[in-house]
């Protein structure tokens, strides 16, 4: 038997992921405060940003996952706001990092334990995991602190035949970007021609470059840019 844990499976990239790997014969965890969606999915209410929301479902994953031999556990939930160096209110930073990056060290270090060898340990990313742009100073932080934090993993586990890897989409038509971005449809036309293939990249696109990621140890500690060929300036 195996599983995927995915944080945030009830919208947009993670709600594509969770049928991805359904659909390739695992069975799947949502965690988020609001159900997935997707029939058959198992859903776990946890508030991400909430330590002791945290706490009180890890005693029962750990029992959904023992003796499985094959577990793949995706750090998908994220918090995007707009704010910028000069206008970020520390309680504001602090409750980005619970969600984006405290969370997934919480869940990671408590599963662990119960993961053999094959399993994974995947980071959704963005290309904001290695370069910024203004006014999204909480996101930018949290991700470069996601890329370190897989780096890290992929150096601690060496030998244990756990892989990790950070897939980093670029824009992507989903509810966290709508929003980010006031549902602005012609601004969602321009940033989506920012690529080689001029839109929006598909949540089920990011969706298949996790489920390969996580068959294929060959990637351990790697960053892979899923962004369509994104144009720079």
């Amino acid at each position: 038997m195996t599983i995927a844990i995915i944080t945030g499976a009830s919208v947009g990239i993670g709600e594509a992921t969770a049928r991805a790997f359904q659909d390739g014969g695992y069975e799947v965890v949502n965690l988020s405060r609001r159900a997935c969606k997707v029939s058959g999915v198992h859903n776990v209410p946890c508030d991400l940003a909430d330590p002791d929301s945290i706490g009180d479902v890890i005693d029962a994953l750990l029992s959904r996952i023992s003796g499985l031999s094959e577990i793949s556990l995706i750090h998908n939930a994220s918090q995007m706001r707009k704010d910028s160096a000069d206008n970020c209110a520390d309680d504001s930073l602090r409750a980005v990092m619970e969600t984006n990056v405290i969370a997934a060290n919480r869940l990671t270090r408590a599963l662990l334990p119960g993961m053999g060898p094959g399993s994974s340990v995947l980071y959704v990313g963005s290309t904001l995991a290695e370069k910024a742009v203004p006014n999204t100073f909480s996101y930018v932080v949290s991700k470069h602190a996601q890329l370190g934090m897989m780096r890290s993993t992929c150096q601690d586990l060496m030998g244990s035949g756990i892989h990790t890897a950070m897939i980093c989409p670029g824009f992507t038509d989903t509810e966290m970007l709508r929003n980010h971005l006031g549902n602005d449809e012609a601004l969602l036309q321009q940033i989506g021609a920012m690529n080689s293939f001029g839109r929006l990249i598909e949540p089920e696109e990011i969706a298949g470059v996790l489920l390969w990621a996580h068959r294929n140890p060959v990637i351990n500690g790697s960053v892979m840019h899923a962004n369509l060929g994104q144009r720079e300036s």
